[in-house]
């Protein structure tokens, strides 16, 4: 009998530790799988029908009732992470201090995207409709998230 115990409580730390810690299927769910179903397994075999269909449903009960304080007790929120990110890799292209018809030159070929200098400072630009060759004049015409939108001035 302390065996079939020692296993449902076994594969309900295990469930726990599925719930909690490692979500998805990973080892722990499926040892708490295996150990459910050997409780279960053993409870047929040493106490009849009768006390396997007992285990049975105390199984299911707890296996509902980890799954409940899991989910309600909050414990991820232990081992969550509370700050929140709000650093750039990047500067966006809007917050540069370029305006819109700002003239520049093209330091690598832009085919479709690579290198201008404008006001003495390097960005990552993109042309807007053909390529363009290297040291080139240009002007910024727009901006996408982290790029300077050009195009080659005639």
């Amino acid at each position: 009998m302390w065996l079939i115990v020692s296993l449902i409580l076994i594969a309900m730390l295990l469930l726990l530790v599925e719930i909690v810690l490692l979500p998805g299927v990973s080892v722990a769910g499926i040892g708490a799988i295996i150990s459910y179903a050997i409780a279960i397994y053993k409870g047929y075999t040493d106490f009849g029908s009768e006390g396997g269909w007992i285990i049975l449903i105390a199984a299911i009960i707890s296996a509902i009732a980890t799954i409940a304080i899991a989910v309600k007790g909050n414990f991820w929120q232990r081992f969550s992470l509370k700050d929140n990110i709000d650093s750039r890799s990047q500067t966006p292209a809007e917050e540069l201090n370029i305006e819109r018809g700002a003239k520049g030159e093209s330091i690598t070929r832009l085919a479709p995207s690579g290198k201008v200098i404008i006001d003495g400072k390097v960005f990552e630009a993109r042309s807007i409709d053909k390529y363009i060759d290297q040291h080139s004049e240009i002007e910024v015409m727009d901006f996408e998230n982290f790029t300077i939108i050009v195009r080659k001035v005639e």
